[in-house]
């Protein structure tokens, strides 16, 4: 269903080393940074494919398919819920370096 569905990344929290972080930056901090913004960006990409998956649920009208349909929602949700956070997906994708960054400051120096 999703494109950030793996089965290797871990649905719940997992402790790491932090000095494995640093090692594509040299900056912790920086690091961090970089993960955060591609856990916001997996984050909206999953929240806009969930939301239109539950957008073709949307009637008007009440009527006795809604129990079926919500069923199919509920599971839609569900699917959903157990999939990795997406600051885990990022952390993964970082420390495998499947992520693109830049630092402006230091193209700079």
């Amino acid at each position: 269903m999703s494109q950030h569905k793996n089965t290797s990344i871990p649905s719940s929290t997992v402790t790491r080393d932090l000095r494995q972080l640093d090692k594509g930056t040299n900056n912790i901090y920086e690091s961090i940074v970089v993960v955060a913004k591609r856990a916001n960006q997996i984050s909206v990409d999953v929240k806009e494919e969930l939301n239109g998956k539950l957008a073709e649920f949307a009637t008007t009208n009440d009527n006795l398919e809604e129990v079926f349909e919500n069923r199919e929602q509920i599971e839609i949700s569900k699917h959903y819920e157990r999939m990795p956070k997406p600051s885990l997906v990022a952390i993964d994708e970082f420390l495998n370096d499947k992520v693109y960054f830049r630092n402006p400051a230091k193209e700079q120096e």
